[in-house]
């Protein structure tokens, strides 16, 4: 005789009904400024991404539009850095004044380099 062998159901980590709002209301009128600032700026970063990655060829360049294009967060570009800078290295003119303009709005988006600084110490 076989017992059958049940799986318990997967655990609900939020409940159907919180009685607390998950999300935030629209709060004060500074806190929708930065959000509307953070968002510009990513905006603006993503173009430049899409500039930077447009004149590539080949496989990685078809990768790197896509991985761009997928890009929710600006932490998500900063971590594509690396690989848009080196498929960069590799054309000509265009190539190094699209890794000037990528590195100057790198800057403004992540001051300090995007260096991780323990909190509240400022340089």
């Amino acid at each position: 005789m076989r017992t059958a062998r049940t799986t318990p159901a997967p655990r609900q980590f939020v409940a159907p009904h919180p009685a607390v709002p998950m999300l935030p209301g629209p709060g004060l009128p500074h806190d929708r400024h930065a959000r509307i600032a953070a968002r510009r700026a990513f905006v603006g970063l993503k173009h430049q991404f899409m500039a930077a990655v447009d004149s590539l060829d080949g496989m990685r360049g078809d990768w790197l539009r896509h991985q761009v294009r997928q890009a929710h967060e600006p932490v998500d570009l900063w971590l594509l850095r690396g690989a848009v800078y080196s498929a960069l290295e590799q054309q000509g003119e265009y190539a190094s004044r699209a890794r000037r303009d990528l590195h100057r709005v790198l800057d403004s988006v992540f001051p300090d380099g995007g260096e991780l600084l323990p909190f509240g110490l400022h340089r």
